[in-house]
């Protein structure tokens, strides 16, 4: 079991993951209302497509199709940052995102990106933001889609009711409740995000984006990881 200071450190992490988690929350519905296109929700994409393709409706296929591979580069550049010697640190993924967001707030009253170019963006930058934070202590954890979330969220749940001891606690009180409350913090978190964009996208439109904008600019400020 590890000591009193990795509890603190997971703390920490929980609230990186929270944070990011009501970013891409914020991000995706915004860009559902727009576009009725998910930026960060690949397996809503992935049925929107397949059922797309299957009524040889390509119009309506290639948003999603657009977002899923927009996506699928995002984490590939994310984790080739993450291991590069010079881009290493969270804080400089975190400013990508915050600068594509910034980018697409600029020229979005220009016009000069069709739909599919800002939804291509907006899901480069997810899939990027979501190589930010892969672990909580030892769970493993996604950013940007929460199905996995609510998965280990009902198993830690039903071990707990069985009274099953955690295999490999983190630190004194660490439990299968425990971890099952702070994955549904994650899940609200993703919840409270989408439930402000779409509080707000109907009236203000893109200057939605200026929240989670805020947000990733004060982590690439403040966030200590360079690892």
């Amino acid at each position: 079991m590890t000591s009193a200071a990795d509890s603190i450190g997971t703390a920490g992490q929980m609230r990186l993951a929270t944070a990011l988690a009501m970013t891409a929350g914020c991000v995706d519905a915004y860009a559902f209302i727009r576009y009725q296109t998910y930026v960060s929700f690949m397996s809503g994409n992935t049925t929107q497509s397949g059922s797309a393709l299957g009524a040889a409706n390509w119009a309506w296929a290639a948003p999603a199709l657009i977002a899923i591979a927009s996506f699928l580069v995002g984490v590939i550049g994310g984790t080739l940052l993450s291991t590069a010697n010079r881009w290493c640190s969270r804080r400089a993924r975190c400013a990508l995102v915050a600068a594509l967001l910034a980018l697409l707030l600029a020229i979005t009253h220009v016009g000069v990106l069709s739909s599919g170019a800002y939804i291509a963006t907006l899901s480069f930058a997810m899939g990027t933001m979501n190589t930010c934070l892969s672990q909580i202590g030892s769970e493993t954890v996604s950013l940007t889609f929460v199905t996995g979330a609510l998965n280990r969220i009902g198993t830690h749940a039903a071990l707990a009711l069985r009274g099953a001891p955690l295999s490999s606690p983190e630190y004194a009180g660490d439990s299968h409740l425990r971890r099952a409350w702070r994955l549904s913090v994650l899940w609200l978190g993703f919840l409270l995000g989408a439930v402000a964009a779409g509080a707000t996208t109907p009236r203000y439109g893109e200057w939605v984006l200026l929240a989670p904008l805020g947000v990733l600019v004060a982590l690439a400020v403040v966030d200590r990881q360079h690892a």
